[in-house]
């Protein structure tokens, strides 16, 4: 069963009253009929001290809560800082990396954090356009300071960290929309700040992935500068609820099936734009996009939908290569300091885009 029929189940209800339209940032979103869940992999060691620090935060499950309450309580990347500071290992941001704050659009939330190497030379350096997570409801660029601060670092690159409006006051396409005139903007002023945009590369996690792989498509269907890889972490891809993964990650955490239909609840006006292109992307038009890299999570319920995506674009013509990493969960990058199969994604992600990016070793 899809999400669309289970939103649309829940939301017309016995009397048919309730209409999408009446979804409020208070509304609780409707409950998930019963599944059964076959048994999950197992995380491994590294990754459930996070998971079981997250749980002594006291992270209350956030399909139990409005959008407010869930953007104030403890998130996976405050567990990681905790399990950090508990080894005595340093939390502060990576000195070698500077930041500003620019503005893309005239809402207060149109801006990025441009990450540039202090150590940068003079030359024209990559740029790589990330787009965070938080299921276009939570988080923002400071959450997910982690991967674009790394990889400034680590390849000599500038990074622009996109915000952009969040949802429910702001409901899709307008996350699309945002990502689509920040990517514009950057392509219009990346050369002001040292940046090449002749190498270029989209990428984003969770919701950002998506939006990562939605901008690539958009960008050749309105002519502009394609860039030359993207990658998609955990990205939300398929809007099917019969995928493996919804069954066998289906009480997972941090994220979970029950959250998944939060999520689609407050991004969504109405029951249909879960089948939109933009958000069920392996029913888009995948052909002629750039060459990309698909990390996942074993033990996430948006695991099939990388594996779904990468064979939808294998079919169209693309160039991808996909990878699952066994024993984290969603949200593992940034926690490569901690969980060793997070760092290998991290050292696998960045060895793919220093090849995309034409980067010496």
């Amino acid at each position: 069963m899809t999400i669309t029929l289970l939103l649309a189940a829940a939301l017309l209800g016995a009397s048919g009253a309730a209409t999408a339209q009446s979804r409020s940032s208070t509304d609780a979103p409707p409950p998930l009929p019963p599944r059964i869940a076959t048994q999950p992999p197992v995380a491994a060691a590294d990754m459930q001290a996070v998971l079981d620090q997250l749980a002594r935060l006291g992270s209350k499950p956030i399909e139990t809560l409005t959008p407010a309450e869930a953007r104030i309580q403890a998130s996976a990347a405050d567990a990681v800082r905790a399990v950090m500071r508990r080894k005595g290992l340093p939390t502060a941001p990576d000195p070698a990396v500077t930041t500003r704050d620019l503005p893309y659009g005239s809402d207060p939330m149109h801006y990025a954090r441009i990450y540039t190497p202090v150590a940068a030379t003079g030359a024209s350096m990559p740029v790589i356009v990330y787009y965070h997570g938080g299921g276009w409801v939570l988080a923002d660029v400071t959450a997910y300071d982690a991967l674009p601060r790394l990889f400034s670092r680590q390849l000599n690159a500038i990074v622009v960290s996109v915000e952009y409006r969040h949802a429910p006051e702001f409901k899709f396409p307008a996350q699309h929309d945002d990502a689509f005139a920040a990517y514009r903007w950057v392509l219009r002023n990346a050369a002001s700040w040292g940046g090449d945009t002749a190498r270029l590369a989209l990428a984003g996690e969770g919701a950002g992935g998506n939006l990562a792989i939605a901008t690539a498509i958009r960008a050749r269907d309105d002519g502009l500068t394609r860039p030359v890889h993207v990658l998609a972490v955990d990205p939300i891809a398929n809007s099917s609820m019969a995928l493996p993964s919804r069954m066998d990650a289906a009480n997972a955490r941090p994220l979970n099936g029950a959250m998944l239909n939060w999520f689609a609840y407050y991004e969504t006006n109405r029951t249909a734009d879960l089948q939109d292109s933009r958000l069920n992307l392996v029913g888009a038009d995948l052909h002629g996009l750039p060459p990309t890299t698909i990390v996942n999570a074993q033990i996430d319920p948006l695991r099939s939908d990388g594996e779904t995506l990468a064979a939808a674009m294998k079919a169209a013509g693309d160039t991808v290569e996909q990878r699952t990493f066994p024993g984290v969960t969603h949200a593992m990058f940034g926690m490569g300091a901690i969980v060793r199969g997070a760092y290998d994604a991290d050292r696998y992600a960045i060895a793919r885009l220093r090849r995309a990016l034409g980067i010496a070793d």
